[in-house]
């Protein structure tokens, strides 16, 4: 599908794209990313110094200076998602783009031995998080006319291993929630919805869970496959895709 495809530099010019996760990870070089190519960018994380090295690169190469949202989703409140919503109509009134990458991980374990404050804080910012920010937005991503939401995920989403726990289950949860809105917007609205499936990248994530890997060997998170990928999925390229599940090896095949 992206086989050959070389994304223009104004891809993105004039569209107004949310990204959550964005001050480290696939987060940050996405950001930029999105940037060079003309987004308007709202750039939502946690950590506030993250945010602000992100927001240095960006402004630093020369782009739009994007607007910066601190926010935890682990204790964030239905109120404060909504807040967020008002903000950004009284900003932008209207959101083309929104990327839900913000995720949380942690060591592999048996589901016996799971706590319930760690299974519900995944949950949280993983399936929760996501599900309120989505609905939320829906007003200013049906003002577009053509707004595109990715839900980042992976492959144990849909082969659910051992020890992957809370994390597989959010991932199965997320696609699901993600293809439910695809449906319930297909006829009526101008968004869509599609999921990424990225692969195995070099992530803190990925070393938290295989801490004695070769992280030497996977795909860096600023794989140009990785981010054009992005691109196609933000851009009006894929307007006529939605509740689609993507793989970067299927999308970079020259099969496609």
């Amino acid at each position: 599908m992206i086989h050959d495809w070389s994304p223009a530099p104004d891809l993105l010019s004039g569209r107004v794209i949310l990204l959550t996760g964005a001050g480290g990870g696939i987060g940050r070089p996405l950001a930029e990313t999105l940037a060079a190519h003309g987004a308007e960018l709202i750039l939502l994380d946690r950590s506030i110094p993250a945010l602000e090295a992100v927001d240095d690169a960006i402004t630093e190469a020369g782009h739009v200076r994007p607007a910066l949202y601190p926010m935890d989703f682990a204790g964030a409140k239905e109120a404060d998602y909504l807040t967020l919503a008002e903000t950004l109509e009284k900003e932008f009134g209207r959101l083309d783009g929104l990327v839900h990458n913000a995720a949380l991980q942690a060591t592999l374990r048996p589901l016996i031995h799971t706590d319930t404050a760690h299974w519900m804080h995944l949950l949280q910012v993983n399936l929760t998080a996501p599900f309120l920010l989505t609905r939320s937005l829906m007003g200013l991503l049906a003002r577009s006319e053509s707004a595109s939401v990715v839900a980042v995920s992976d492959e144990v989403a849909v082969h659910p291993r051992a020890y992957w726990n809370a994390y597989a289950v959010s991932k199965s949860g997320l696609e699901t929630l993600t293809r439910i809105f695809a449906e319930e917007t297909e006829a009526n609205t101008p968004i869509r919805f599609n999921i990424l499936d990225p692969g195995i990248v070099r992530t803190p994530m990925r070393k938290l869970a295989f801490p004695a890997e070769d992280a030497s060997r996977l795909r860096p998170p600023d794989d140009p496959e990785l981010m054009r990928a992005f691109l196609w999925l933000l851009s009006d390229e894929s307007r006529p895709y939605t509740g689609r599940r993507w793989t970067l090896d299927a999308l970079s095949s020259p099969a496609d």
